[in-house]
């Protein structure tokens, strides 16, 4: 890891980022490699997909976050996700900076059609996918917009101006780098200490299947429905209520 000017560590990662950032498989890409990207990529596995640089994903990622703070209204940058899995690390990541966010199908004409309902003019783009919001990128283009993007290894980074290298359709990893940036924002901003760890789990960055919950729900009830079956329904509250003779 290349230190920052003055060979200061503040800006490096520790050993548990490190770690959060394997656990998420942040570092693994595809099989497809673009020429951009190449420069990214510290190997190859034996089944073809690359891998990537975490010591250069941390660098973009703090600079990144430096681009970040330098805007002075942090409502002024929004950050764009039409894939599913990204959509709930956007809302989360723009809670708890300030950002404005577009979860979902991006409507055409938000950057540059006036009379659109949501037309905006944001000073800086985050993008979750080229790929799927290639739209935000073609409009941002248009009106000079700058663009952070999280780019895998077959990722266009055309009309990219900020590319942070990452595996960008594993929801962990996601969720994992949107709340790095996250944190490194507050962090510059001071407005939480970079001395102790932050407070907000990076389990709420991560993207939740609503059907799984309803199956849980649903093996819930059918559990209780079982148990009441056994112990004979409302007979079994009667008898907790006169108390349990077994433990007297």
């Amino acid at each position: 890891m290349s230190l920052v000017q003055g060979d200061s560590k503040v800006l490096c990662p520790e050993e548990n980022d490190v770690q959060k950032l394997l656990a998420c498989n942040a570092h693994i890409g595809t099989c497809n490699l673009v020429a951009s990207m190449e420069r990214y990529v510290t190997g190859r596995k034996k089944n073809g997909v690359h891998v990537l640089n975490l010591h250069m994903t941390w660098e973009k990622l703090m600079l990144a976050a430096r681009c970040i703070v330098a805007v002075e209204n942090p409502a002024d940058v929004v950050a764009v996700s039409a894939r599913e899995y990204g959509q709930r690390a956007v809302l989360k990541y723009a809670g708890h900076t300030g950002a404005s966010s577009m979860a979902g199908r991006f409507c055409p004409g938000s950057f540059t059609n006036q009379m659109q309902t949501k037309f905006t003019q944001p000073r800086l783009i985050i993008i979750t996918d080229p790929r799927t919001d290639h739209q935000a990128i073609t409009e941002a283009a248009y009106v000079n917009i700058p663009i952070i993007a999280f780019c895998d290894t077959d990722s266009p980074l055309e009309h990219v101006d900020l590319a942070i290298p990452c595996n960008n359709r594993n929801r962990l990893s996601i969720g994992m780098m949107y709340w790095f940036l996250a944190r490194e924002v507050l962090r510059m901003r001071s407005a939480i200490p970079r001395a102790l760890p932050w407070e907000v789990a990076v389990d709420l960055f991560f993207y939740r299947d609503p059907d799984a919950k309803k199956e849980v729900e649903e093996d819930a009830k059918a559990d209780d429905a079982k148990l009441a079956a056994i112990t004979g329904g409302d007979d079994a509250g009667a008898w907790d209520e006169t108390g349990d003779e077994w433990g007297n």
